[in-house]
């Protein structure tokens, strides 16, 4: 029989020597699998398990809840956050008013990389957007996720090393499996119809693709923010404010051509 993995979080009320223990043993003999374990906040643990039936779970959420030193918070089928959150032994910031709308700042690059990794690695059409001002590590977090999930990662415009706009892609490129980098500035300010015919020939692919700046994406196409499947802000510190002004002036187009790559 296929076996199912749950994720447990319990708050512990009150911690005595011996608590991980005895819960473990009361895993083993309800015949359930601990695939790991760690901290997760204060005062909590997280679990994934693995159970071959779900009269097991019900069984151990009936038993952990008559105890008085522990408090079941969470017990269910688990999100990538759960599971990150065992990973990282801390929670992924999420909006409070928008779901979809996760915060980060640059002391958790390596928790960013996993969790966009992770997204990288389900199949089909994502639209991801990750906003945040110069240089706190957007785009070069994009690649290393790219790398992570062992994914190609092709740029439709960026300004990792100077400015590059496509207006079209060889055959081999045109995969769903690829990883599409659009930087949505650079994208508006030197639009032309092959630039965009090809980004809409890209948005049209059952694949992940990634847009810096997608609030100044979305203001100069048809695309909208109800579009993005999953929002990234990324802060070098909490209380830093993601603002547009500085951004536009480091994007700044130089006339002459030679701070540009057109293919």
């Amino acid at each position: 029989m296929e076996k199912t993995e749950w994720y447990l979080e319990y708050e512990i009320q009150y911690n005595r020597p011996g608590l991980l223990g005895d819960i473990s043993s009361l895993l083993g003999m309800l015949s359930i699998n601990i695939i790991s374990i760690n901290g997760v906040e204060n005062s909590r643990r997280g679990m994934l398990l693995l159970s071959e039936k779900d009269e097991q779970i019900n069984r151990l959420k009936s038993i952990l809840e008559t105890t008085d030193t522990i408090k079941i918070t969470k017990l269910r089928k688990p999100k990538l956050r759960d599971k990150l959150a065992v990973r990282h032994g801390r929670y992924i910031q999420s909006d409070v008013d928008d779901k979809k709308t996760f915060r980060f700042v640059r002391d958790e690059l390596g928790i960013l990389v996993d969790f966009m990794a992770e997204l990288y690695k389900k199949e089909g059409h994502k639209l991801i957007g990750i906003r945040g001002m110069p240089r706190v590590g957007k785009t070069e977090s994009i690649v290393a996720a790219s790398v992570c999930a062992n994914k190609r990662w092709l740029f439709m415009s960026s300004t990792l090393l100077k400015q590059t706009i496509r207006s079209q892609l060889i055959k081999d490129e045109y995969n769903s499996d690829n990883i599409y980098i659009i930087d949505g500035i650079v994208s508006t300010r030197r639009a032309n119809e092959k630039h965009w015919q090809l980004i809409r020939e890209i948005m049209a692919l059952p694949s992940i693709k990634v847009v810096e700046h997608p609030d100044k994406f979305v203001e100069s196409t048809e695309y909208e923010l109800e579009d993005f499947d999953y929002i990234i802000e990324l802060r070098s510190s909490e209380d830093e404010e993601i603002t547009y002004e500085s951004i536009e002036k480091d994007n700044t187009v130089n006339e002459s051509g030679f701070s540009m790559f057109d293919f």
